[in-house]
């Protein structure tokens, strides 16, 4: 029976101990709702009376200046899902210092303006009581370097231009080539990222006669695609890879535009090393 009646004991200092946090800031949201309805009220009492932009400026300035006194003020600044966004000039969009009136914030607004931001795909934004801004970012996902005229930009997954600037993180992807390239390099993509064996290989790929690619490898060998059935010319070109290491051979060109067939181009000089497996413009 001890045993039992200090259980008990414990639970109930457990839950006095959790209620002596909660009771406060309850408290405080009841005087608070209070206030708000009080002050509501009066606005709309001011604003069915034409009372002047003054008045309503007052009521806005008491209401923050209350709210700020029971402790709802600006401590922390929670972002979360930022990887490229620059962190700056996320900072100067909320415009918001520790110790402002959290009510002074504008979630709608301020999520209206990050979503301006080049890498953000989109935001969500909150007010978290007592003292927090919360804001939680999805951002587009780099996909390539998109090069025109000597210039390059990031691509996203949509084969969106993202931005042209701060490049140096992105230099080990892919190079797309070609005017008309990014709204097809999507499709191009996710037929190269289903072979590994390629896509691991893959430094540029390039948009010709604005209907077919050509694949640039690591390696120095040109690719040339067929304009269908990409996936299946892919296919085709790792099986030879696994089978023959077709690739790791003295190559200059591979041509899979012929369905069922895989004509390759030898370097001179290089023929002789696997004549009997691979033969200079042989059909594989």
């Amino acid at each position: 029976m001890a045993l039992i009646g200090t259980r008990r004991q414990t639970i109930n200092k457990r839950r006095k101990g959790k209620l002596a946090v909660v009771l406060p800031w309850l408290k405080r949201f009841g005087v608070l709702l209070a206030i708000l309805v009080a002050l509501g009220w009066l606005g709309s009492w001011f604003f069915l009376s034409d009372a002047d932009t003054a008045t309503a400026d007052w009521i806005e300035n008491k209401t923050l200046k209350i709210t700020a006194n029971m402790g709802f003020t600006v401590e922390n600044i929670l972002v979360e899902g930022r990887v490229h966004s620059d962190a700056d000039v996320l900072k100067a969009i909320i415009n918001v210092k520790r110790g402002d009136p959290l009510f002074s914030f504008n979630p709608a607004e301020a999520k209206a303006l990050v979503e301006r931001v080049a890498w953000v795909k989109s935001a969500r934004v909150e007010r978290r009581f007592p003292n927090t801004i919360y804001i939680e970012l999805t951002e587009r996902e780099p996909l390539a370097l998109w090069q025109k005229d000597k210039k390059l930009s990031v691509l996203d997954q949509k084969g969106e231009v993202i931005t042209s600037s701060g490049l140096s993180p992105f230099k080990d992807l892919i190079i797309v080539l070609g005017g008309q390239a990014p709204a097809h390099a999507p499709a191009l993509f996710a037929d190269l990222k289903a072979e590994p064996l390629i896509y691991e290989r893959t430094k540029s790929v390039s948009w010709v006669g604005n209907r077919r690619w050509d694949v640039q490898l690591k390696s120095g060998v040109s690719v040339k695609l067929p304009e269908e059935d990409i996936g299946y010319a892919l296919r085709r070109l790792a099986a030879a890879q696994e089978q023959d290491n077709l690739l790791d051979k003295d190559l200059s060109a591979i041509d899979l535009r012929e369905a069922g067939r895989i004509v390759v181009r030898t370097r001179p000089g290089a023929v002789q090393e696997y004549k009997a497996s691979v033969k200079a413009g042989s059909n594989i």
